[in-house]
């Protein structure tokens, strides 16, 4: 090697080289974090203690495994330019179906409860319209139930009002005039009165207890006077019967279904499960899932799905309770009850009814992106049908509640409460004007309950496409054997079906979400201060962190002074005092200015040592410079001196 390059290298290797140059890995990685920009390797680098430098290295580790990872997905996501399409053919679950006779009861069953009822009805349609009965229906004799019933419609009587100014009215069954009084209530119609449009038709319902407290609700129609009338008696009857008898009293499987088939494949009135609904007598679900089996159709199509033939027997029904001859169905989920009263489809006799379904889920989200509720806990209202959660459900179950709070006694035609019972005019007199006045204030809002139930956030729905033929063509074989067994106006031919098997899912997503939140904070700190995580972590770390740890540190030590300084002063106190011409001179170790040890004098601390003391012992005096001339040593001058001297 020549001399030169001998030089530079042994310059090299004595003097601290950085940056690239740097002799070894360890300095180059050395001057790298210490000048790069990437702030989690500087950290690992001055960071003190072992937990901390750790800290840094997983926290900057961990950046770099996500950096990796994320850049590695959009690589892949830009380069690929296939497509994908999957197509899946799944069974969806038929849903449930409940068909209800729009007669509840067999007339023929009833009358013995009903004639009473039945005859002032059929004198108020006489008197009023004219109507009359070519058969005039045998008059059964007195009884205690019908004195009973007697008594009641006596109390309050169907009236034609005259004149609403002087408030008379005139009872239709006797024709003898009286006096009404109290606030009139008004309901429209949509029937058409065709008697007097002047006519207007009601009843008087009044507090027992107090004779002054009085509602009067009329109809423009007296038709529709009358059935309110009539439905009013009617509930007061069927609430005193035993539920065994009602049962009875209605139709069996047999009587309404005459044949059915599911997915092609014959089924009967064993797949039917029965449940008996307060207005509609006995009512009966398909696939009602009751013994956790619940049943598939695995293509869509009108062949598929549900077929059944039903029986109406129309000549047994009650001719002053319905106004229409069918069924009632409602398509539902296994685990919700079927409110037939209020949502339910009709079918019509002697006609054929497809129904094609389209199935819809939709999930909603809580609070606080919604005021819906989950499973109902949160709602203070109890759950009285024992099915799944549902706003009719809560209004319902409210309402019933506030009756049997307010009247005593509970509505007819909605689930019983317990320790409750149903009202009747023998144990509850006032609790039809009980029943309308809390209705009104339920329909104004004055009960609170459309405030306290919320919509539930999860809601499956069928969508119903409903189309009509005329059944059973005359031509056709099947009339002549039906019509052989029944009579075919009786007849009704109901078929329920998927259009197709795709599920319609409506979900809610939040439109801003953590990620959102982080991403947008992220965007604008690179943005505007080119920040990034690890430098919101370094930020934390030092103004957070390290200032609390100086001031608990700078706190600890006036602490430590203080409490050092107490402890001086009752030793002083305790040791006893010393003469002042004897006390010894003080030293540094005792100079109050200098008891921090581990603090550098300063200015200020020197200014704060104590002045002499006149009690000190005497110093050593300066020494006398006269003294220091030396004096001749011989008597006589030598005489090489005096030689010296004189040369």
């Amino acid at each position: 090697m020549a001399p030169a390059k001998k030089i530079t290298a042994k310059i090299k290797k004595t003097l601290t080289v950085t940056g690239p140059q740097a002799p070894t890995l360890r300095e180059l990685m050395n001057w790298y974090c210490m000048n790069t920009n990437t702030h989690g390797c500087r950290r690992i680098v001055v960071s003190r203690g072992r937990l901390r430098r750790f800290i840094w290295i997983l926290l900057t580790l961990t950046a770099v495994g996500l950096i990796l990872w994320y850049c590695a997905l959009l690589l892949m996501t830009y380069y690929t330019s296939s497509v994908s399409v999957t197509v899946q053919f799944h069974k969806l679950p038929f849903p449930a179906v409940t068909i209800c006779n729009i007669n509840p009861y067999k007339y023929s069953s009833m009358k013995q409860y009903l004639s009473e009822l039945d005859k002032e009805t059929k004198n108020a349609l006489e008197s009023l319209y004219g109507f009359s009965e070519e058969k005039p229906r045998e008059r059964r004799a007195a009884n205690s139930w019908n004195t009973e019933l007697r008594r009641l419609i006596q109390q309050t009587p169907l009236l034609k009002i005259n004149d609403l100014v002087n408030q008379s009215a005139t009872e239709i069954s006797s024709g003898h005039k009286r006096k009404i009084q109290g606030r009139i209530f008004h309901k429209g119609s949509a029937m058409v009165n065709i008697g007097d449009p002047q006519d207007i038709v009601g009843f008087q319902l009044c507090d027992p207890n107090n004779s002054s407290d009085c509602a009067v609700y009329t109809f423009s129609s007296g038709v529709n006077a009358i059935q309110e009338w009539y439905k009013l008696h009617y509930m007061n009857i069927m609430a005193q019967i035993p539920l065994e008898t009602k049962v009875e009293m209605g139709y069996s499987a047999k009587d309404l279904l005459l044949s059915c088939f599911f997915d092609g494949i014959s089924c009967d009135s064993r797949n039917f499960t029965r449940f008996h609904h307060p207005l509609h007598g006995n009512c009966y679900t398909f696939n009602s899932g009751e013994n956790g089996l619940i049943l598939n159709t695995s293509t869509g199509g009108s062949e598929y799905g549900l077929q059944v033939v039903l029986y109406i027997e129309e000549s047994d029904y009650n001719p002053f309770l319905v106004t229409s001859t069918g069924a009632k169905i409602i398509v539902h989920h296994q685990d919700e009850y079927p409110f037939i009263e209020d949502i339910g489809t009709e079918i019509e006799t002697a006609v054929a009814t497809s129904i094609g379904m389209h199935f819809t889920k939709s999930e909603r989200l809580s609070q606080p992106y919604s005021d819906c509720t989950k499973t109902g806990a949160d709602v203070p209202v109890d759950n009285l049908y024992n099915k799944t959660y549902s706003l009719q459900i809560c209004l319902h179950s409210c309402f019933q509640k506030a009756m049997v709070r307010r009247c005593n006694c509970a509505q007819y035609a909605q689930p019983l409460p317990a320790g409750a019972e149903y009202c009747d005019y023998k144990k509850y007199p006032n609790w039809m004007y009980c029943y309308y006045k809390l209705h009104e204030e339920f329909v104004k809002e004055k009960l609170n309950c459309q405030q306290i139930c919320k919509e539930a956030c999860s809601l499956k729905e069928w969508t119903l496409t409903t189309s009509l033929a005329q059944w059973p063509s005359t031509v056709s074989e099947v009339r002549s054997w039906l019509q052989s067994n029944r009579p075919g106006n009786d007849l009704a031919n109901l078929v329920v079906f998927y259009k197709d098997l795709n599920e319609r899912l409506i979900s809610e997503v939040p439109a801003n979400t953590i990620v959102t939140l982080l991403s947008n904070f992220g965007g604008q700190l690179g943005l505007w201060m080119s920040c990034s995580v690890v430098c919101v972590i370094e930020i934390f770390e030092v103004f957070v962190i390290d200032t609390i740890s100086i001031i608990l540190r700078r706190r600890w030590q006036k602490l430590r002074r203080w409490w050092q300084g107490c402890k001086a002063r009752q030793a002083q106190g305790s040791a006893a005092p010393a003469p002042p011409a004897s006390a010894p001179a003080m030293q540094g170790q005792d100079n109050p200015a200098c008891v921090d040890d581990d603090e550098l004098p300063t200015f200020t601390t020197a200014m704060r040592l104590p002045l002499p003391q006149e009690s000190l012992a005497h110093r050593t005096p300066p020494p006398n410079y006269s003294t220091l001339h030396l004096e001749s040593t011989f008597s006589e001058q030598l005489p090489d001196t005096l030689e010296a001297r004189t040369f």
